[in-house]
């Protein structure tokens, strides 16, 4: 017979997994009506809309590798921004590398890099080198217009009583860091995953706060996947 001791810590530890189940269907739960109500804005012409409750989905994980999908998707049918769409399809492969459009995402980067490339080089061969440094400036330019997007107004934003963005709910499993001085989001994810390569993991959760950028402040708050 187990002693009280024992049958108490058996259903403190029942109840703490099935209150983490229950965070968890309230996250997903969350998570597909924020993908439902993009959708609708999406269908309705309201694009700008659509991106914001889009990127308001991730969450830095596997799970949100299809909104990675449809924002590659509405960048390149309707925004016509091939860099902000290739970006987005890479990410998906790297979320989902053997993902339900996993086939259509690498034929899509494939043929998207070689059109860019063509594009900055003006249709002139160019050395691999040539090709890094093109893609590295792309991706800022990517940046840049994500941060001057986010200093538009955007319809279908969620505003709290003080009329700022609704700070966004930590997923379950998550955990929060304070950034220090000096730190990097690629040194913040070796700290927590022993992998600096993981930092666009970081980045998708704190998509908004961070304005699809990856400058970070001293004291921000960053949910870490």
């Amino acid at each position: 017979m187990k002693s009280p001791l024992r049958r108490a810590a058996g259903i403190l530890g029942a109840l703490a997994l099935l209150s983490f189940a229950g965070c968890e269907r309230l996250f997903d739960k969350g998570l597909k009506e924020n993908m439902a109500a993009a959708e609708v804005k999406e269908a309705a012409g309201d694009y700008s809309g659509a991106v914001l409750l889009y990127e308001s989905a991730f969450d830095g994980t596997a799970k949100t590798a299809d909104v990675h999908y449809k924002l590659a998707l509405l960048y390149d049918g309707k925004l016509k921004e091939p860099v902000s769409a290739l970006h987005h399809m890479e990410r998906y492969l790297e979320l989902a590398p053997t993902g339900a459009h996993a086939k259509e995402a690498k034929a899509y980067k494939k043929g998207a890099e070689a059109k860019l490339l063509t594009q900055w080089s003006g249709g002139s061969p160019i050395t691999q080198q040539d090709a890094v440094r093109l893609k590295n400036e792309n991706e800022l330019l990517r940046e840049q217009l994500a941060i001057i997007r986010a200093q538009k107004p955007q319809p279908g934003a969620t505003f709290n009583g003080k009329g700022d963005l609704a700070k966004k709910p930590i997923p379950p499993g998550s955990r929060t860091h304070t950034v220090e001085p000096n730190e990097t989001l690629a040194s913040i994810a070796q700290k927590y995953y022993k992998n600096k390569a993981r930092w666009k993991d970081i980045q998708d959760a704190n998509f908004n706060a961070l304005d699809g950028s990856v400058k970070i402040k001293p004291g921000m708050t960053l949910i870490i996947p």
